[in-house]
């Protein structure tokens, strides 16, 4: 099993250096997350593949609509 590095946990130097690029992943993560399409996904996912047959579509066609064009699905 590969060994992993905790960057955040070593020599003072490195956490100083590391700690910018952290903030601004964090940050990014929680922007994306915020999100609408992020809200609409959480909301498919609180139904059942019963609850979506009902309505007549299926889990990917609503990711496909959700997200539209903006990724390759």
């Amino acid at each position: 099993m590969p060994q992993t590095t905790n960057l955040t946990s070593g020599p003072s130097i490195v956490r100083i250096f590391v700690a910018p690029f952290a903030a601004i992943g964090r940050g990014l993560v929680a922007l994306a997350e915020a999100g609408p399409r992020m809200q609409q996904v959480r909301r498919l996912n609180e139904l059942s593949d019963e609850d979506l047959a009902a309505l007549g579509t299926s889990r990917p066609e609503m990711v496909r609509k959700i997200f539209g064009g903006s990724i390759y699905l």
